[in-house]
């Protein structure tokens, strides 16, 4: 178990006013129709290949968060990556393009999360019907994610900028003074015959990738502290299996990511009990303002978190979450592709059971009366914290 103090809390907290984007993080930035958009890097650099890119919070998660705002209009060109690349959008309407020349498209509009599989190539435009900027959040997988493959006819179009790409995956930008690379100083760009035989997604397969607010299963009894009053989080499963302990619910996106996310809604002054994992997680707020206090036996440690704010939660702290000043949605990603398992306050476990509910020796909430002593003495070994 570790306790934060207040200075160390507040670190993991990444506000809105605190986000400082790059205009110049990728090799396209300058090709028309594309040099407006802005990329961010919360935790982890992601698959910038800025030199000046700031990064919020370096220490590694196992996965990267970011984020794209890119005006209406603006593209991201063709690119393909290596590990997960989650889109969780905030705000407007994409145009989504993928294959070996862009060939399929689709449109998701907020608060859709959509990922696209490794190996193809991608691209995005913001296609919002007014004029407000669009917003995006990324997860990427891996704490290096290996950088990406630009399409050739982009690193040419690049290279006519004065933008060029070199093998170590940086920018060399002959505008800013730096001498015309050499071709075998530069990434290669792939070939016809490797790109024919990269996988093929059509439109209905790439839709079971996404997951629109309209499709959200949410479960109101999927944390065990539900039953009691104030308390009532939601949560809504997308990708992998998080902490959802409701045996009932189903998870849209099974596939290997490295990391699960998931939906999680609260009502106004409504909370999510002091609880501790042991996987890193990552709260993005979608909507209203959240409460986050950490430590448990101690010093209470509170952040408030606005909209589109990001918090790192890391692993073995306690912590709860309420929602402030109205209702709240939020994503959280936790690292790794198995369950993350939930310690619950012990106060929680005893007031849950004289509802009537506990935890089964499987993780998930059950009615405490049909379980054997023997049961519930599993279920309690998995949900009290170890000491």
């Amino acid at each position: 178990m570790i306790t934060l103090t207040q200075a160390e809390a507040r670190k993991r907290l990444v506000t809105p006013e605190e986000m400082v984007s790059c205009p110049v993080a990728f090799v396209d930035c300058r090709l028309p129709g594309s040099h407006l958009k802005q990329n961010y890097s919360f935790i982890g650099p992601g698959v910038t290949q800025s030199a000046s890119q700031v990064v919020n919070i370096p220490e590694p998660h196992s996965f990267n968060i970011g984020a794209a705002a890119m005006p209406k209009g603006v593209t991201n060109n063709l690119h393909l990556h290596f590990t997960a690349e989650v889109f969780l959008i905030h705000e407007g309407s994409w145009k989504f393009r993928w294959g070996a020349a862009g060939e399929h498209e689709a449109v998701f509009s907020a608060p859709t999360i959509l990922t696209i599989p490794t190996w193809i190539f991608r691209g995005f435009t913001n296609v919002s019907p007014n004029e407000t900027d669009g917003w995006v959040f990324t997860v990427l997988g891996g704490d290096n994610t290996g950088g990406i493959i630009w399409h050739p006819s982009v690193l040419e179009a690049a290279q006519e900028t004065g933008l060029y790409l070199g093998r170590d995956n940086k920018l060399i930008d002959t505008e800013a003074g730096a001498p015309t690379p050499e071709r075998d100083q530069l990434m290669p760009a792939i070939s016809a015959e490797e790109m024919a035989r990269l996988p093929q997604y059509t439109p209905q397969q790439m839709a079971q990738y996404a997951v629109t607010g309209e499709q959200r299963a949410w479960s109101s009894r999927a944390l065990l502290d539900s039953c009691l009053p104030g308390h009532g989080g939601r949560l809504a499963p997308v990708i992998g299996y998080g902490v959802n302990q409701d045996r009932t619910s189903i998870t849209p996106i099974v596939r290997p990511h490295g990391f699960s996310v998931e939906w999680a809604s609260l009502e106004n002054d409504h909370q999510w009990g002091n609880h501790c994992c042991d996987q890193t997680q990552v709260i993005m707020v979608f909507k209203g303002e959240l409460e986050v206090t950490f430590n448990r036996g101690g010093e209470a440690v509170t952040l408030r978190a606005p909209e589109k704010s990001v918090v790192s939660i890391p692993a073995h702290s306690w912590r709860h979450y309420r929602a402030i000043n109205g209702d709240c949605e939020f994503t959280l990603t936790s690292a790794g592709d198995e369950r993350t398992k939930i310690w619950w306050d012990d106060a929680i476990l005893t007031a849950a059971q004289e509802q009537g509910w506990c935890v089964d020796p499987d993780g998930w909430i059950a009615p405490w009366h049909l379980l054997p002593v023997t049961a519930r003495r599993a279920g309690a070994a998995l949900a009290h914290y170890p000491t």
